[in-house]
């Protein structure tokens, strides 16, 4: 009789779900007898090198390490004068050596390290010997840096229902628009903690909100199947509603700015009824509808090089073109519902030609080119044509990592790049860093979980909110991490240590809705004890 081997124990199940839950990575370090490589730091927006080459232990070349000898090179040996910056390498043909022919460019994120790079990009595992030179990209990570959100400046009463979702205009933290379950959205003047408009329309819920690129436009999705825009200046509604779908809108997106037809700026909705309308803004009329979908569509994104990315109840995630609404392609590699979707060039697309400088081009053609140069510097290149890469989160406890999408993606792109694993429940809400390093998941399991944007390799475990998380957002410069959840509060997370920051009580009861301004100088939340609460530091 053959020997059976006995089920597992309660001890050994409990093992492997913490191991499953950890997620824990162990690092490989390099080897401490690779030599010294030859490096050339060239600064990515103007392409002058900066200093002379320099050699440098490729055991020791960390993302820290670089950081702290660019910062020397600049000059900048005290600590408090030193600044974070990204790193760029080139991978395919050529590795990074000295020369034009780059096939790609990548990031490395943060407890990356030169040799890594160099190994997965190298011919037969040969590394450029001390005559190459190496050219490595450098960009501030933070030419700002955001304070850490530690107190509640304002807690505002106006609604009747609980607050479904929140958005700052992208100018400033001046203004906030909130939808509701009251069937109105509003507009808060932030500087004041004062209501500025009551937005009166809608015959149900208020599901979705979101500002124009410019912010002379705010949309809402309402449970009644329509869409509405609104001067937000006036508080005032423009025009007819927009009439289509058949069942409640579950998100916008706008067309960036830098891609729009001057004067006429477009609009996606997506909703249950399975479908995607594009609108036109000013002539409040229907361009096309994207109806390859067999269930609800959860979520849509504009991307900047002309594509639109939807999610469905149906498992899949689809790319169309944004010009005629043709489909490109189906991803179709989740086992449930696909929840959320998120571009790695999200923030410059939301905010087009507002910058921390505050600084606002006066004619139209030039705030079209600072979009465009935004936006150009954000995505990745491959080839010279900006990319731009999409994770999508799903109830099936997975997140993809799809991409780079462009103009030189092939069919490969049908594949993804990345499965990340880790969560234990559905994750609801995903997000791109402003800087693309990094990914932050919000899941039904209580965690917030951390993952490189490049590889989708995982970080770190954010553990601290004991009910479900329902939506997180980075600071403008990338450092800092905010989550709404269930259990009443709010959390401040530090991305580079993966520790908690602050702890924001205040709201009695689940919060459903969170979001930092641009400018990086104020958080807006509001859930379902019907109170907008503005966080400063």
């Amino acid at each position: 009789m053959a020997t059976l081997v006995p089920p597992p124990s309660k001890r050994q199940k409990l093992t492997a779900s913490n191991l499953a839950k950890h997620q824990q990575d162990v690092p490989t370090a390099p080897p401490a007898d690779l030599g010294e490589v030859r490096i050339q730091f060239v600064d990515r927006s103007t392409g002058t090198p900066q200093g002379d080459s320099v050699l440098v232990p490729l055991s020791q070349a960390t993302t820290r390490n670089l950081a702290l000898l660019v910062n020397s090179i600049e000059g900048r040996d005290e600590a408090h004068e030193r600044i974070p910056y990204r790193f760029f390498v080139a991978v395919g043909e050529g590795g990074g050596a000295d020369g034009d022919n780059d096939t790609d460019e990548i990031g490395l994120a943060d407890g990356d390290d030169l040799y890594g790079r160099l190994a997965a990009a190298s011919k037969g595992g040969k590394l450029p010997g001390t005559e190459e030179v190496i050219r490595v990209r450098t960009a501030p990570q933070a030419v700002f840096k955001v304070q850490v959100v530690s107190r509640c400046s304002a807690a505002v009463s106006g609604h009747g229902q609980p607050i479904l979702a929140a958005q700052f205009s992208p100018a400033s933290a001046a203004r906030l628009a909130t939808g509701s379950g009251d069937n109105t959205a509003r507009v808060w003047d932030c500087d004041t903690g004062t209501p500025l408009h009551t937005l009166k329309g809608h015959t149900s819920w208020v599901l979705a909100v979101s500002w124009s690129p410019d912010g002379t436009l705010l949309a809402t999705g309402s449970n009644d199947a329509t869409v509405r825009l609104w001067d937000p200046v006036k508080g005032q509604l423009e025009g007819a509603a927009l009439q289509g779908h058949t069942k409640w809108i579950t998100s916008l997106a706008w067309e960036p700015f830098h891609a729009q037809q001057p004067g006429r700026p477009r609009l996606a909705s997506s909703s249950k009824d399975a479908t995607v309308r594009v609108w036109d803004a000013v002539a409040k009329r229907i361009d096309f509808a994207l109806t390859g979908h067999k269930g609800s569509v959860s979520c849509v994104k504009w991307g900047g090089i002309g594509l639109l990315y939807t999610a469905s109840h149906d498992k899949t995630v689809k790319v169309w073109s944004a010009r005629n609404g043709t489909l490109v392609h189906t991803l179709s590699s989740h086992a449930h519902w696909v929840n959320h979707l998120a571009l790695s060039t999200d923030a410059v697309l939301r905010t087009a030609f507002y910058d921390h400088t505050g600084v606002v081009p006066d004619g139209l053609e030039e705030r079209r080119v600072k979009a465009r140069r935004r936006f150009e510097a954000a995505a990745a290149s491959s080839e010279g044509v900006p990319v731009e890469r999409l994770v999508s989160a799903s109830d099936d406890t997975t997140m993809f990592l799809w991409g780079p999408f462009g103009a030189s993606a092939g069919k490969n792109v049908t594949k993804p790049q990345a499965r990340l694993m880790g969560h234990q429940k559905a994750i609801n809400y995903v997000a791109f860093s402003p800087d693309g390093l990094h990914i932050a998941s919000a899941g039904f399991d209580n965690h917030v979980k951390l993952w490189q944007g490049s590889s989708g390799k995982f970080v770190a475990t954010l553990r601290g909110h004991v009910g479900p998380v329902y939506q997180a957002c980075f600071s403008a410069d990338s450092r800092l991490l905010v989550s709404a959840s269930k259990d009443t509060t709010l959390k401040v997370w530090e991305v580079r240590t993966g520790q908690m920051k602050g702890d924001l009580p205040g709201h009695k009861d689940e919060v459903y809705a969170v979001d930092w301004s641009a400018d990086g100088k104020g958080v807006g939340s509001g859930g379902r004890d019907k109170q907008v609460r503005i966080w400063k530091g």
